[in-house]
């Protein structure tokens, strides 16, 4: 069923002080209120000689009968459709990840120009599961990559808590869905991420969003659907209302055990 996201009149602002919107408290002015932010505001946030701008999705915009990832590498111009919540994140997204976004970017067009504008090869469709629902999540400890491999939710997020807040995990939501259906709390929420190990505690996230953009820009990762790593997103600790009850990761329907047979790919290493 197509999620149908709440009016900006609806919205309560306990919401935006839930993870994970309370990360995105620098934009407040554009996602609180009872009016969405111009397309043109929007646009001025962007640091000065960046190549890229947002312009309102139209019939004129359109007219020019290129695909929306080409519109984007070949002019700069990500088509914004205005008063619209999946768009809003999607901007934002593109204003705090722009290096992640570009390389997306463009290793969507170099898949179009393989395929064609009207087909979608594999790749695509792991770059845009990423794009729509994805999430960067770093871990410093091997017993936790060994727990997210067997599908042990309940080790991961509920014995294994304080790794949430101690640093030896740590989840940064990158998809605009994820974002867009965080508004309604109550709905459970699974990320396609994307892994990276690190021992090294000097690493910012300022070093992994470059090695990731730089690994997916080069084809490394995001080939194909099946690499990504599920992420049950709702059971960190705080993330959804009822990850104080423990039998909230013995029962919720985003805690699937792992299919017979199933492995993921090593983690990016940094």
């Amino acid at each position: 069923m197509r999620y149908v996201s709440p009016s900006r009149s609806e919205l309560s602002a306990a919401v935006f002080e839930r993870a994970p919107l309370d990360a995105w408290r620098e934009y407040f002015d554009f996602l609180q209120g009872d009016t969405f932010p111009l397309v043109e505001r929007l646009d001025a946030e962007w640091k000065t000689g960046r190549p890229w701008r947002f312009s309102r999705q139209d019939e004129k915009l359109l007219a020019d009968g290129l695909h929306y990832e080409q519109r984007i590498f070949q002019h700069g111009v990500i088509a914004t459709r205005p008063d619209n919540w999946h768009d809003l994140f999607n901007a934002l997204i593109w204003l705090r990840h722009t290096a992640l976004k570009a390389a997306l970017n463009a290793r969507q067009v170099a898949e179009i120009a393989l395929v064609g504008p009207k087909q979608r090869s594999r790749a695509q469709c792991a770059l845009t599961h990423f794009d729509e629902a994805g999430a960067v999540v770093v871990v410093r400890d091997e017993k936790l990559l060994a727990l997210w491999d067997a599908h042990d939710w309940h080790g991961l997020f509920w014995r294994e808590r304080e790794a949430w807040s101690d640093g030896r995990i740590q989840a940064t939501v990158f998809g605009h869905a994820i974002l867009e259906h965080a508004l309604s709390p109550q709905i459970l929420h699974c990320a396609k991420a994307i892994a990276v190990f690190t021992q090294d505690a000097d690493v910012s996230w300022i070093d992994v969003e470059k090695n990731v953009a730089s690994a997916i820009a080069d084809g490394q990762i995001l080939c194909d659907p099946q690499e990504s790593r599920p992420m049950p997103m709702s059971g960190i600790p705080g993330f959804h209302s009822a990850t104080q009850d423990e039998a909230f990761y013995r029962e919720a329907a985003c805690f699937r055990p792992a299919r017979e047979g199933r492995t993921y790919r090593s983690p990016l290493v940094l």
